[in-house]
């Protein structure tokens, strides 16, 4: 690892950046026609979906949005309050002049409402994760291969984060070295619940603390870093391993509030730990790459690299070409990934659904790898809540299909 060239390739302390082409090209609007969309499930996520298509460059139209609680409709109405209203997300699908189907259902309802979607013809953003079961991923995969011409972007947004995007480019040109381990967090010291409104159930309003609609923590939450492992590095885990419980908040929930997983990768000679507790907040979220070559310690908008000692003795030598380039090192011998500026994921998600759209492509996100996390999803919760280990088989391989 000469310095010139990791400045150069890696884009470490520079001000350009390395994209893929799917990635720059959605920068810029590919198309002038306005793509009507109709939002299914209007809670935080769903009405945060809504502003950030409000606030992107490519042209969206909230022509209709759909919930069962009608005080999660008046919020979105007050975003949109020219789209039509549904309670019933048939209803809503059946409306012809909508081109595209976001939902932000509970998990419970993302495969029920993805196939109804497609059997109507319209395009889907389909947040993460994909499906609640592996039986569902499956058979997604399967539908969705009827139909070619429709397209299924899943809500990874990491795959379209220009940190994230660097960070995959850095290990593939080996500036990490052999990586080993991955460390991953997600905390908080919060209950995780939402007030309930007078004539609504815990259950409608918090979801996510039963097993009928959610896959907890680790659907929430893990699945982004589980996710971004899959795609850096083209991989799935083999073996899975799991442990949890409702350690702290015994307040009727039926998800645990405190998780860990250890995903064994075989061929790539890793292990990933994936941990999440709500009784905590101080370290918050943690991502963690380790190499023989150095570190990657990521945030969600911000990076830094810590390099080994003999990688940073190479990466302080001066030569004519680099000797005018200085590393800003940081008080704990770490350099910024980036300095630019950056959205949050979701908007450079969304530029890229448009364009997958208007071009008729395969998002970096699609039916296939969002599918693949939703299986590592499920068998994560099946070894915490079934005190199992869970083995990759071989029809977990979509690709297949």
């Amino acid at each position: 690892m000469k310095r010139k060239n990791f400045l150069k390739q890696a884009g470490v302390a520079g001000a350009s950046f390395l994209l893929h082409q799917q990635m720059l090209a959605a920068f810029a609007t590919v198309a002038d026609n306005t793509l009507k969309i109709g939002v299914v499930g209007c809670g935080d996520r769903g009405n945060g979906i809504i502003r950030v298509m409000k606030e992107s460059k490519a042209k969206f139209e909230v022509i209709a949005i759909c919930d069962v609680l009608k005080f999660r409709v008046a919020a979105a109405q007050k975003l949109v309050p020219a789209a039509k209203v549904y309670t019933d997300f048939r209803q809503l699908i059946e409306n012809k002049s909508i081109e595209a189907i976001v939902i932000a259902t509970p998990l419970s309802l993302h495969y029920p409402i993805a196939v109804a979607a497609l059997e109507a013809g319209k395009h889907i953003y389909l947040e993460k994760a994909m499906t609640y079961s592996i039986e569902e991923a499956i058979l997604l995969v399967k539908l969705a291969k009827q139909y070619p011409k429709q397209i299924i972007q899943v809500g990874h947004q990491y795959r379209y984060t220009p940190l994230y995007f660097k960070v995959k480019d850095m290990i593939a040109k080996g500036y990490l070295g052999k990586i080993t381990q991955i460390e991953t967090r997600w905390d908080r010291n919060w209950n995780w619940r939402r007030p309930v409104p007078a004539g609504y159930t815990d259950e409608q309003v918090n979801w996510r603390m039963y097993k009928k609609y959610s896959g907890g923590l680790v659907a929430e939450l893990l699945s982004h870093q589980m996710d971004f492992i899959n795609w850096a590095f083209d991989t799935h885990p083999d073996v899975v391993y799991g442990t949890g419980g409702i350690d702290y908040y015994k307040d009727g929930r039926e998800t645990y509030d405190n998780v860990q997983v250890t995903m064994r990768y075989s061929k790539e000679g890793m292990i990933g730990n994936f941990g999440a507790t709500c009784a905590n907040e101080r370290e918050g979220y943690i991502f963690k790459l380790k190499g023989t070559k150095g570190t990657v310690s990521l945030l969600m908008h911000d990076g830094v690299f810590y390099p080994e000692k003999e990688t940073r003795k190479q990466l302080e030598t001066v030569d004519g070409v680099t000797g005018a380039t200085k590393l800003e090192w940081n008080k704990d011998g770490g350099v910024q990934i980036m300095n630019e500026p950056m959205k949050d994921g979701t908007w450079y998600a969304f530029e890229e659904f448009y364009k997958v759209v208007v071009e008729k492509s395969t998002p970096v996100s699609n039916v296939i790898t969002g599918g693949t996390t939703a299986i590592c999803v499920h068998m994560a919760n099946q070894a915490i809540y079934n005190n199992t280990i869970q083995n990759w088989k071989n029809e977990y391989n979509l690709a297949a299909y």
